[in-house]
């Protein structure tokens, strides 16, 4: 289907997602490297050339929200509206997403899709598309391949439906704007309450819907396992695997502590350096920008500039991540060594993998932090400073 400017979709991005565990909300969760719904906003842009976008949020997610979609393309961001805050229910969202739409110029046609399903096609899009200008009201379905059984409260069959006339609904539903916009001020005037798509509030107003093919890879992220699928088919995109290693090295000097990964250890020194000296989070950034082939620390930010002077280091290896993504690719794993006789890291080293993973918005089983001594050769072993190695894998597009 050729571009249109008629058209807009509205992303219903309100939602808790509490089913799904992880604390964020799960359109928010990182999948891949990326939030949920950068890849499901990315995914409907690429798939509706021209077409406008506007996503319905929740109130206290405003910057939630801007995180994730604020590395998108200019080309793509000039398609973004301003969201529009969503409500108590999924119908209030939609409502208020149509009315922030109506406010921008009413489109011909609006399709209205779950922020977190984030594999709709092109061609499942212009199918959309077509369904809509054709009837008015128009839902993506897929035949059931299981027999259905209706059952009462003790959980007794009462009922075998055909699962001929039975069909699964997706999103994006489709619609004519006018039409849609209608049906939902006419539920909100009449407190109609409690329908759960778009589908039912239009057929509730007296609409024929009509039901269009949808995609068997057109999967809604619920829960935990829903993740994991979704990281396993977006991951697959990203064939081009590198690795990068990164060292670095400082001297002691005086203090109570170093900061390691971020974590403040306590030790009888510090560690001398034009930042905070985190020898650890230095060599994995290195490591970073070494598997990007886009040099080191020191060129992204040098130490000839005063601004850096005592910064957090953690600030460096978060720029870091984010240039990657930038780049369109995922941080797999990272594998680091620390290099003294003291202090200690083993008491440390949890809250040092938790504190990393979070500065690299990856979980915490691709973070590996070893330590070892040098068995009192050099000078980590005559303990005039510390040493880590690192290196990192990751994934981008080829």
């Amino acid at each position: 289907m050729s571009e249109t400017s008629d058209l807009a979709i509205l992303v219903v991005a309100a939602g808790r997602g509490t089913r799904a565990g992880g604390g964020l909300p799960k359109q928010y969760r990182p999948v891949a490297g990326k939030p949920l719904l950068t890849h499901t906003v990315l995914a409907l842009l690429q798939g509706a050339p021209g077409a406008r976008l506007l996503a319905a949020i929740h109130p206290d997610d405003a910057a939630l929200y801007k995180a994730a979609l604020g590395d998108l393309p200019e080309e793509s961001h000039a398609r973004l509206l301003p969201p529009a805050l969503g409500g108590e229910t999924r119908q209030i969202s939609v409502k208020n997403g149509l009315e922030a739409l109506a406010r921008h110029g009413a489109p011909q046609i609006v399709l209205i899709h779950d922020g977190a399903r984030p594999f709709p096609n092109r061609a499942l899009i212009d199918r959309a598309q077509s369904a809509a200008r054709a009837h008015g009201a128009a839902v993506p379905g897929l035949a059931l391949t299981d027999t259905v059984k209706q059952i009462d409260t003790q959980g007794r069959i009462v009922a075998t439906p055909p699962r001929e006339s039975l069909r699964t609904v997706q999103t994006p539903q489709a619609f004519r704007f006018d039409l849609i916009l209608a049906a939902h001020r006419k539920a909100a005037e009449a407190g109609q309450a409690g329908l759960t798509d778009d589908a039912a509030i239009a057929e509730w107003a007296g609409h024929p819907v009509y039901v269009f093919e949808g995609e068997q890879t057109n999967m809604k992220i619920t829960n935990a396992q829903d993740f994991a699928v979704a990281e396993a088919k977006l991951i697959r995109a990203l064939e081009d695997v590198r690795t990068g290693q990164g060292y670095d090295v400082h001297a002691f000097g005086p203090g109570d502590h170093v900061w390691l990964g971020g974590v403040k250890v306590p030790h009888d020194q510090g560690l001398v350096g034009h930042s905070d000296a985190d020898v650890l989070s230095h060599a994995i950034t290195d490591a970073i920008y070494g598997a990007l082939g886009d040099g080191d620390i020191g060129s992204h930010f040098p130490p000839s500039d005063p601004q850096w002077r005592g910064a957090a280091s953690s600030i460096f290896l978060a720029a870091a991540v984010e240039h990657l993504r930038k780049c369109g690719g995922m941080l797999a794993h990272v594998d680091a060594t620390l290099v003294c006789e003291r202090p200690k890291i083993g008491p440390h080293r949890e809250a040092i993998r938790k504190n990393l993973a979070e500065i690299m918005s990856v979980s915490l089983d691709r973070v590996a932090v070893k330590a070892t001594t040098s068995e009192k050769l050099g000078f980590t072993g005559r303990e005039e400073g510390m040493a880590a190695l690192a290196i990192a894998t990751v994934r981008l597009p080829l």
